[in-house]
């Protein structure tokens, strides 16, 4: 049986709801990101929302420029946004037949739970929470199958490539591929959620 996931604590919640911000881009690249502001926004001290901004910059969602702060940092490259999303997905694919092996009923109650987060969002068109679903239902993959040191390389890339959101006609399609890689995963087809993982990560 997995151990039930812990609550998050403050600094959890902001630094998800920010993140998910910088990937919806309803931050534009460059713009600073200011203590006080976020500090007086989330109701809380300077000292959690300092830890935050250090996490998002050694994830890759911000850069600290010397005179200037911290920013949200460019999207990368053409070139770089392939290579990272090729390393990406061959995280998770890598992943993939670790966690069906050991794929239990608990894991397809929360994958089943990210997935309604994620159908509601997108009835909503509510971005941040695509987003966050969005992370959330690869990341259960990859924590799932690989190692801890593999999680954190994944979250670094998956955050660096800012997904593209454009390319499908609207919100729901968002939710019928993620769907697909759920449905996949839940039968233990490997060769089905391996197809589904690779439609979905373009």
């Amino acid at each position: 049986m997995r151990p039930a996931p812990s609550l998050k604590t403050l600094r959890d919640q902001i630094a998800d709801q920010l993140r998910n911000e910088i990937l919806s881009h309803q931050h534009g690249a460059d713009t600073p990101l200011r203590e006080e502001e976020l500090a007086a926004r989330f109701g809380t001290s300077r000292g959690p929302v300092r830890d935050v901004l250090l996490q998002l910059t050694q994830e890759g969602a911000l850069v600290y420029r010397p005179n200037a702060g911290v920013r949200v940092c460019p999207p990368p490259d053409a070139d770089t946004r392939a290579l990272l999303m090729s390393l990406r997905k061959q995280i998770e694919l890598h992943a993939l037949p670790v966690f069906l092996k050991k794929f239990t009923a608990e894991d397809e109650t929360a994958l089943r739970d990210i997935l309604e987060t994620m159908e509601r969002a997108c009835r909503k068109g509510n971005m941040s929470d695509i987003v966050g679903s969005d992370i959330a239902l690869h990341r259960y993959i990859v924590r799932s199958g690989a190692a801890p040191e593999v999680e954190k390389v994944w979250l670094h890339v998956a955050v660096r490539i800012l997904m593209a959101y454009s390319r499908v006609p609207n919100h729901m399609e968002i939710h019928r591929e993620h769907l697909r890689i759920v449905d996949a995963l839940c039968s233990k087809n490997l060769k089905a959620s391996r197809d589904a993982l690779t439609a979905n990560l373009i």
